[in-house]
């Protein structure tokens, strides 16, 4: 019955739960997500308990009070369709409300099936991110571009990270990003010009290959710079990318590469769609957590 479902805060353990969840439903995630999830608001993770069991949850994850983002919005196969989930999402997308400044936005990345369900709770379409997959050979040297200064992204001034990312998300993220850049197995570079951050990818392992995100760069030069030297720390496996269909030159650039596409989400807001630089995005960061 649904009233006896308790909503609640997730503790750390659950996350990683959470996580081995999303894997299950073959949403691939990265193999030390939970870590920079978590760093960025633990008290993102909410649970739906029913009966004393962990029974499905989700993240609202909040970006100051300036932006939030819904994911990860997950119930277990055998306690679908009674209602369950619907109390779940509501209570999420409510909370965050609470949590953010009057007027902010939210935004989430939903599969297709439920573009509908979203938009009756509000939401709006903005555009499309779409998965794409490539293989990677065995033996994949870095390109080496001797016009670009490509660097550790631990080298750059964190505060340059950070401006340049504002450019790309809807609010400052500095807690997260120092996570994710230093997670375990990752690869973060950086495209210096004239010394100023031009832009920056990070790649990751995950449960299946690795994926690239986020991708941000100035132009086509500067994404090709970095993703010749992320793309061979997948060598020997496939290699994602979930590009936004709302930057013409990012869905050129997968063609280029003749990745193929793979899956995909409709980009929604609850509020006004956030003035970003689309044009450098090439890659968005997660699904999880925008």
């Amino acid at each position: 019955m649904p009233d006896k479902l308790i909503i609640r805060n997730m503790t750390r353990p659950e996350v990683d739960l959470l996580v081995e969840w999303a894997a299950h439903e073959g949403w691939n995630p990265g193999l030390h997500d939970a870590g920079p999830f978590w760093a960025a608001d633990s008290e993102a993770f909410i649970a739906a308990e029913y009966d004393g069991s962990l029974i499905g949850g989700g993240a609202i994850t909040a970006y100051r009070d300036e932006f939030g983002f819904m994911g990860f919005f997950i119930i277990l196969p055998e306690y679908r369709g009674r209602g369950f989930g619907n109390i779940l999402w509501h209570a999420r997308r409510d909370r965050l409300l609470a949590r953010l400044r009057p007027g902010a936005s939210i935004g989430l990345d939903g599969v297709f099936a439920m573009q509908d369900y979203y938009a009756r709770g509000g939401f709006v379409f903005s555009h499309r991110d779409i998965r794409f997959r490539t293989e990677i050979p065995e033996h994949s040297p870095a390109v080496l571009n001797d016009n670009a200064e490509i660097v550790p992204l631990v080298s750059v001034p964190l505060d340059q990270v950070l401006d340049f990312d504002r450019t790309c998300f809807p609010a400052p993220r500095p807690a997260f990003l120092q996570a994710w850049i230093n997670q375990p197995g990752a690869l973060a570079l950086g495209c210096l010009r004239d010394g100023k951050l031009a832009g920056y990818g990070v790649v990751r392992r995950c449960l299946e290959g690795c994926k690239i995100g986020p991708l941000f760069a100035n132009d086509r030069y500067t994404v090709e710079a970095l993703y010749t030297r992320l793309a061979p720390f997948a060598a020997g496996g496939p290699l994602y990318l979930d590009a936004p269909e709302n930057n013409p030159a990012a869905i050129a650039f997968v063609k280029q590469h003749s990745m193929i596409e793979v899956f995909g989400c409709a980009r929604m807001y609850l509020g006004p769609a956030p003035e970003l630089a689309h044009e450098r995005i090439f890659g968005v960061t997660t699904f999880e957590l925008g």
